[in-house]
């Protein structure tokens, strides 16, 4: 599953093993839909890096953050980093839609999930972090 980042704060499990044990941690649907999630991003981009960030929070990245996958009692919450500068034309953002930056979609147990709109949120994510990259590389003196 894509690549695998070792992470240092850590007993040596990668990033993408602890993500392994937080949906195994899960009895009920949330685990599922972590990991229906999971499947989709690594379908849409086979080249996105597993993180996991702020102690047990998944998060994927291509060129930077692209969306994390947070749990709650009732609901599992994917934000995208950028998402206000996204197009969404399925409206599947429905939650922190009033800020400038970052923009989440809210899954509850028993929503469906339109793969097809969600893989192309992501993939506009991926598009949208490696132009800013590239630019960010092709200016002079960039690091």
């Amino acid at each position: 599953m894509g690549k695998m980042t070792p992470d240092p704060n850590e007993d040596g499990m990668t990033a993408s093993q602890r993500i392994d044990a937080r949906i195994a941690s899960f009895d009920d649907w949330r685990g599922q839909t972590l990991a229906r999630i999971r499947a989709i991003i690594h379908q849409a981009d086979p080249d996105v890096v597993e993180t996991v960030k702020w102690g047990r929070v998944p998060v994927f990245e291509h060129d930077g953050i692209l969306t994390t996958a947070e749990t709650y009692k009732t609901a599992v919450k994917m934000t995208f980093a950028k998402g206000a500068s996204l197009d969404d034309p399925s409206g599947l953002f429905n939650s922190s839609l009033e800020g400038n930056t970052r923009r989440a979609i809210d899954f509850h147990e028993g929503d469906p999930i339109d793969e097809a709109a969600l893989k192309a949120l992501i993939r506009a994510a991926v598009a949208q972090n490696t132009s800013t990259h590239a630019a960010k590389k092709a200016k002079p003196g960039a690091v």
